[in-house]
């Protein structure tokens, strides 16, 4: 097992990483947990693991609340229906909720503990790549808008992350190639070394070698607990995590946040975002071309066919980063290095959207 910790002083946790932790009674004995205990997750990820959890809260009050799966259900309608249960569960200040799931769960998870009794711990179990990698980690939670992914939420740190590999033995392998997106996007922003990694190491990537999974874990896990401990609320360095967010975001508003999985959006927008940077002339062709290889080669879409330019433009003025009238993008200077670019030219802009949804 390997364990990392988010510094941030009286909010610090630990992160816990390696495999069987769901079943280690060292593990659950080790953390906060007060007597009442919510575990909510989705019908998919509770088939395989709530039995294993409740087992592991024999002693506590524990209730299992299942949600449908899907990004569909990061909204507020959902946040009411696990406070009803915790309500209804007679869960007290000190109470816990454990988020069972991937990154919707965690999300939705997360925002609801933010909210009941103006704050209660929860834990994150993820189950998903994506989760494991990125949204488990940092405290961000929150649900969609029909104007756009995320503009509900609260900064609220877990109490501790527990990140059991053996999960990964029963993630589809599309929602495995969506994690691999923001494996993919820790890279490029903060260790060009990781990316050359990822070249040589995709196809082990993709086969679920345990020890490449748990590298690529441990890493992304390194990188944003550093990011977050220097930049907790998302004031400057944080934002670079939304390496391919602004484009992805836009995608699945613009979808409906039912065709594409967040992570497939993600990997799109992260050759969309190469690209622009080269436009701009801060990245070279080569360049543009090795990440849209590694992105080809963890098996995830290259381009938004059937999307119209003015749709994702549209889409783009309602994304968190929009300030004082400019989208906020995050491009790239080379492999491994991520800014804030605040003046992207719009003909400029409509010259890169074209080109991904011709």
């Amino acid at each position: 097992m390997n364990t990392l910790r988010v510094e941030l002083g009286a909010r610090a946790y630990d992160i816990h990483i390696g495999q069987g932790l769901l079943r280690s009674p060292g593990i659950w004995s080790a953390l906060p947990l007060g007597q009442d205990v919510l575990i909510v997750s989705d019908d998919n990820v509770a088939a395989h693991y709530s039995e294993t959890v409740e087992h592991a809260l024999a002693g506590h009050n524990a209730a299992l609340h299942v949600v449908t799966p899907g990004e569909q259900t990061k909204q507020l309608s959902e946040v009411a229906r696990v406070i009803d249960q915790l309500v209804a569960h007679g869960a007290r200040r000190d109470a816990t909720l454990l988020a069972l799931g991937g990154g919707v769960v965690g999300d939705l998870s997360g925002f609801a503990a933010a909210c009941y009794m103006r704050g209660i711990d929860f834990v994150q179990l993820p189950t998903s790549l994506l989760a494991q990698v990125d949204s488990s980690v940092g405290g961000k939670t929150g649900v969609n808008h029909p104007a756009g992914k995320n503009l509900i939420g609260a900064f609220h740190q877990p109490a501790a992350v527990i990140i059991d590999t053996d999960t990964l033995t029963t993630l589809p392998d599309r929602e495995l190639s969506a994690g691999l997106a923001e494996v993919i996007k820790t890279a490029l922003l903060a260790d060009g070394a990781f990316f050359d990694w990822l070249e040589n190491n995709m196809v082990a990537l993709r086969a679920r070698e345990p020890e490449a999974l748990a590298t690529a874990i441990r890493r992304c896990c390194e990188i944003k607990a550093a990011v977050v401990a220097r930049d907790e609320r998302e004031a400057g360095e944080r934002m670079l995590l939304n390496l391919g967010h602004t484009f992805g975001h836009a995608i699945e508003k613009v979808t409906g946040y039912s065709q594409w999985l967040h992570g497939e959006a993600v990997g799109t927008g992260l050759v969309m975002a190469a690209h622009l940077s080269a436009l701009r002339g801060e990245l070279s062709e080569t360049a543009v071309h090795r990440v849209a290889s590694v992105v080809e080669a963890a098996n995830l879409p290259l381009n938004t066919h059937g999307l119209t330019p003015s749709a994702l433009r549209e889409a783009m003025g309602h994304d968190k980063k929009f300030k004082h009238g400019q989208t906020r993008f995050i491009l790239l200077r080379e492999l491994g290095q991520a800014w804030v670019c605040e003046d992207v030219d719009s003909v400029m802009l409509d010259n890169c959207l074209e080109s991904f949804c011709a």
